[in-house]
C-alpha cells in the first residue's frame, strides 16, 4: 500500500491499493481510529472495493465475523471491541426518502456508521464525516481518496 499523499490544508489523502488485502488493510487502519458518532461515506461503481474496506473497518474495531455486501439487506450491525459499527448499503434505495426511514443519525450515537452509495440520498449524512472514493485503476488495483468533511473527520 502507498503511502498517503496528503494535503493538510484540504483535508485530503489518496491512496493506492495493488489489491483487496491492501484495502482490506487501510479499511482496519481507519476502523481503529473511529469512535462512537464517527460517519464514513463510501462512493465508487460496483465492485470497486467498498465492501472490502467495510471487511476491513470491522476487523479493526475488533469484530471477528464475516462482513458482507448489503446490497438486498439496507443496514447490517457488528458490535466491535467498545462499540458498534452501522453498515448501510443505499444502492436499493428507489428514493432518498427512504433513507429517512432508516434513522442512520441515531445508529451513530452509539456506534460508528459506515454507508455506501451515500450519494442516494446526500441529505440524511452529516457534515462532519469522512468520504472515501474508490477510483479502479486496474483489474486488482484500485485509487482511494479520502476526503475530511470537518473537524472530526479530518
Amino acid at each position: 500500500m502507498s503511502k498517503p499523499a496528503l494535503s493538510e490544508a484540504e483535508g485530503t489523502a489518496r491512496f493506492a491499493s495493488r489489491g483487496p488485502g491492501e484495502t482490506r488493510r487501510l479499511g482496519a487502519r481507519l476502523g481503529r481510529l473511529l469512535r462512537p458518532g464517527d460517519t464514513v461515506l463510501l462512493s465508487g461503481d460496483l465492485g470497486a472495493g467498498k465492501t472490502v474496506f467495510v471487511q476491513g473497518i470491522a476487523r479493526g474495531m475488533g469484530f471477528q465475523g464475516s462482513v458482507s455486501s448489503k446490497s438486498f439487506v439496507l443496514m447490517g450491525e457488528y458490535q466491535g471491541r467498545e462499540f458498534k459499527l452501522y453498515h448501510a448499503d443505499l444502492y436499493r434505495l428507489e428514493a432518498p426518502e427512504q433513507a429517512e426511514e432508516l434513522a442512520m443519525e441515531e445508529y451513530c450515537e452509539d456506534g460508528a456508521l459506515v454507508a455506501e452509495w451515500p450519494e442516494r440520498a446526500p441529505h440524511v449524512f452529516a457534515p462532519d464525516s469522512l468520504r472515501v472514493r474508490f477510483e479502479v485503476t486496474g483489474e486488482r488495483t484500485r485509487g482511494l481518496i479520502l476526503e475530511a468533511g470537518g473537524e472530526r473527520a479530518r
